[in-house]
């Protein structure tokens, strides 16, 4: 007997198959029971007649739970008004366990309750699409940057220093000395670009920030690329054909998980190439426009990344921040040295920066200064010096946060939903 997925049925028409899975929902008529069943990869309808099984098993399926787990086996049918287009006449059940009374019920839950049941929650159909979606990402990011003969080098999760400044660490003691869980890879990343041309590394970074906002999470995952001999337009150039890839990879591969979370792919569907890109100052003329009270040289926040957004359809690179909100790596414009060679990637309808990066300083004298500015400590960053030292080359790089990423492509208004099991300010459980 094969044993199916429910997502490939429409391979099984004619068939007897065995689904292997959960029930989602029971109802019953007479000498009729209808089974809602999923198995992680979607949901099909078994119909249970009482002749066909017998009346003592039909009366344990009867008694089936939300949840209970089985094993069911029949003939696959098409059927376009069943969920998923097709459907199963079911000729044996095979009960694994009953389920308790489930907490989660077909019924609308507070998002308080649901993050208390965040391990039970992500196996409604709604969550379950978007980690489905979020998985459709990884292997795309993945495939993009084989396909361009980047190679995966991994990044170390504990760091001496810091990357993107001191004041959001989360500190640790690392056998009598300070240590910190990484906020990014970048660091050994151009390390790594150093002795292999081109790289990424993928992995979870963590920020001690004591932000509450639908966008923000302490713990969350990056996928970060480096590359020797890259400026600032290349590094964008890379930035834009990479979005692209997994955005038309999401909209062949994950249709049904789409409908299910009522995406507008429409939106999806218009993003092209090239995006556009504006500058740091013309998006402060972009606010100012707006009647926003904005001063050049501050950073942008959430409803700033909003406006600026709102002008475009799709993605907008945002270059050349001031030198002064930039962490300490970025390489000044030579044409104005007010200005670095940075940019970020804002995703459109409203979700806010999705990729940073830029170019990186090559210069041994002017990275040494840009430590001493921003009061590191110089010894702690010797090895990344000797990288000006032996061999320095122009290079960049940029970090795209998959969160952000899955959210605006899923179209879902808090982040918390993007990662099975969120780290947000004061919520560690489960």
């Amino acid at each position: 007997m094969v044993t199916a997925l429910i997502k490939n049925l429409s391979r099984h028409a004619g068939q007897e198959v065995t689904i292997q899975g959960w029930v989602y929902n029971l109802r019953s008529s007479g000498k009729i029971a209808f089974l809602i069943i999923r198995d992680g990869s979607g949901l099909m309808q078994g119909v249970v007649a009482k002749q066909e099984v017998g009346e003592a098993l039909f009366g344990e399926v009867k008694k089936l739970t939300q949840e209970s787990a089985v094993k069911v086996t029949g003939m696959v049918r098409e059927e376009p008004r069943s969920v998923g287009g097709y459907e199963m006449q079911v000729t044996a059940v095979e009960i694994v366990s009953i389920a308790a009374d489930y907490p989660i019920t077909h019924k609308e839950h507070g998002v308080d309750f649901l993050a208390e049941h965040r391990h039970l929650w992500i196996r409604t159909p709604r969550q379950a699409a978007v980690l489905r979606i979020r998985s459709e990402i990884e292997h795309a990011l993945r495939n993009f940057f084989y396909e361009r003969d980047f190679v995966l080098a991994d990044a170390p999760i504990i760091t001496p220093a810091a990357c993107e400044g001191t004041t959001n660490l989360f500190e640790i003691d690392y056998h009598g000395e300070k240590g910190y869980l990484s906020q990014s890879g970048q660091l050994y990343s151009e390390a790594n670009a150093m002795a292999l041309g081109r790289i990424y590394c993928f992995g979870p970074t963590f920020r001690a920030e004591k932000s509450k906002t639908r966008r923000h999470l302490l713990e969350f995952w990056m996928i970060e690329a480096e590359m020797a001999y890259f400026d600032i337009d290349a590094n964008m150039q890379l930035q834009e054909e990479m979005i692209v890839y997994v955005v038309q990879r999401v909209l062949v591969k994950c249709q049904n998980e789409l409908k299910t979370l009522d995406r507008d792919v429409e939106k999806l569907k218009a993003i092209t190439l090239p995006f556009p890109r504006i500058s740091y100052t013309d998006a402060v003329d972009i606010l100012k426009q707006a009647g926003e009270e904005f001063t050049w040289g501050e950073d942008f926040g959430a409803p700033h990344e909003t406006i600026i957004s709102s002008h475009f359809n799709a993605p907008v690179f945002v270059h050349r921040y001031p030198t002064k909100i930039k962490a300490f790596y970025m390489k000044p414009d030579p044409d104005n040295l007010d200005v670095v060679l940075g940019a970020d990637l804002l995703a459109p309808e409203g979700y806010g920066e999705i990729i940073g990066g830029g170019q990186r300083i090559d210069d041994l004298a002017l990275l040494e200064a840009r430590i001493a500015e921003h009061k590191l400590p110089k010894e702690a960053f010797e090895w990344y010096l000797d990288l000006r030292r032996f061999g320095t080359v122009p290079h960049s790089g940029f970090g795209l946060g998959l969160e952000r990423t899955v959210a605006w492509l899923c179209g879902l208004e808090h982040i918390r939903e993007t990662i099975p099991f969120p780290r947000m300010l004061h919520k560690m459980y489960p």
